[in-house]
């Protein structure tokens, strides 16, 4: 078995990151377009039409504004995205784990790789939600 364990920093307030996490037209900005709502049991699917991708997905666990976890079943992939929020001042520390892919594969890579640039997609998503407030 091989796990992705990554993680992140903001200058956003927690809340903020939450949002970004678990508000559907949020997500649809920075992951795919999707139909989530954080609500344990829910089942959702995320989708990216570009290369006929469609994740399934379960709520696992919601607890707001902390912890957030649901399965991510698409293509060769099954296994379950976790995400861990924490605030120290400015700064908001997110950890991300998906576990459950088989070994060190195309799919283990890829999505190691593509959530390090979803969160670029995030961070600009966080820093134009941070201006739209100021303004």
């Amino acid at each position: 078995m091989a796990d992705i364990s990554l993680d992140f920093q903001f200058k956003s307030p927690i809340n903020k990151v939450w949002d970004a996490l678990t508000n559907s037209d949020t997500l649809a900005r920075w992951v795919m377009e999707n139909n989530f709502k954080p609500i344990v049991g829910y089942k959702c699917q995320f989708q990216n039409k570009e290369i006929d991708l469609i994740v399934d997905s379960e709520v696992l666990v919601v607890d707001e504004p902390y912890k957030l976890s649901y399965t991510w079943v698409g293509g060769p992939i099954n296994t379950v995205v976790t995400w861990t929020l924490k605030q120290e001042g400015e700064m908001t520390y997110l950890h991300l784990e998906q576990t459950g892919f088989e070994k060190e594969d195309f799919a283990f890579n890829g999505a190691k790789y593509g959530w390090a640039g979803k969160m670029e997609d995030l961070k600009k998503v966080l820093e134009e939600s941070l201006e739209s407030n100021i303004s």
